[in-house]
């Protein structure tokens, strides 16, 4: 298994969804207010089919990636908040009408946001567009 920072893994698992067309995706760092992890990757689908299939990229593409796969996974049977668990990193996809209802940033609105630019440069060998050209 490749050592990965929690940084590292949160950024390549944005950009995976970035990739495959995931809506607002955004970065938490908690790791300064959470002992359970110390990074959130948030993510919208437009319906449950979406939220599946991002799910699963992301969970082939770091086991390609990292040989990791996540601790725990939760998803409900209509895929509208999938949950991957890689310990010191936790990937939501939600729809988006549950990410409104369950607003996890604003929940967690003393967590530091990683912005855009900085998960992008911090991926950028991981992409599958840059790296083919």
């Amino acid at each position: 298994m490749e050592n990965v920072s929690s940084l590292k893994l949160a950024c390549v698992i944005a950009r995976i969804l970035d990739e495959k067309l995931g809506k607002d995706i955004s970065i938490l760092n908690i790791s300064h207010v959470s002992s359970f992890a110390d990074y959130f990757v948030i993510c919208s689908g437009e319906v449950g089919t979406q939220v599946k299939a991002l799910t699963e990229t992301v969970k082939l593409k770091i086991k390609d990636y990292f040989a990791q796969l996540p601790l725990r996974i939760e998803q409900d049977n209509r895929n509208r908040w999938n949950l991957l668990d890689y310990g010191s990193v936790v990937v939501h996809v939600l729809q988006k009408e549950e990410r409104e209802t369950y607003a996890i940033e604003k929940f967690w609105n003393h967590a530091y946001s990683v912005s855009e630019d900085e998960w992008m440069k911090e991926s950028q060998e991981y992409s599958e567009y840059e790296n083919n050209k």
